[in-house]
């Protein structure tokens, strides 16, 4: 089986409503307006990463920030992986990617995201992410079922990871892989 070629770019605005629909087929992710994925497409560009197969279709999105009380360090919002696209290592790949990028561009040290208890493929994707940066990382509730979410949402766990340099190169990251 051949892998389809994905080309990782920084998002433009008219990537919002594809984005809206691909987080529509990304069951659990919570859905948000297309509005706020205009913003993630265009406002949040720096600090967010596209992935579009050959017809130029969105097939993988991150979306990022850098928390304002914190400039040096990446939050990761929300990663989606078109079905088409699950198990090849396109999240992994994107998030490196991201990763180097606004490390290099921006002086990024830290990664931080939030995770649900019961998400195993996000915490096995982040802890991989950790170890190629030789980054140790940290957990901690920080947004609780009963508290936060009124008993309707999973806790959301803070996974912290830093610091760390500057990953190499996608190509070379590819390699060591």
């Amino acid at each position: 089986m051949s892998v389809p070629t994905v080309t990782l770019r920084r998002p433009t605005d008219g990537d919002g409503h594809p984005l809206h629909e691909l987080v529509a087929r990304c069951q659990p992710l919570d859905i948000n307006s297309v509005y706020c994925n205009l913003l993630q497409c265009s406002d949040f560009a720096d600090t967010s990463i596209a992935a579009v197969n050959a017809d130029d279709q969105l097939v993988g999105f991150i979306s990022g920030y850098c928390p304002p009380s914190r400039p040096d360090t990446l939050f990761v919002w929300q990663v989606a992986v078109d079905g088409s696209m699950r198990g090849q290592g396109l999240a992994l790949r994107m998030l490196m990617a991201l990763i180097q990028r606004v490390a290099t561009e921006q002086g990024i040290s830290y990664l931080e995201t939030t995770i649900s208890p019961d998400n195993g493929a996000s915490q096995a994707l982040f802890k991989k992410a950790f170890a190629k940066l030789g980054a140790d990382y940290s957990t901690r509730t920080l947004f609780a079922r009963a508290e936060h979410f009124a008993g309707k949402h999973e806790d959301e766990v803070l996974y912290r990871a830093g610091p760390f340099a500057a990953p190499k190169s996608e190509e070379e990251l590819e390699e060591n892989a």
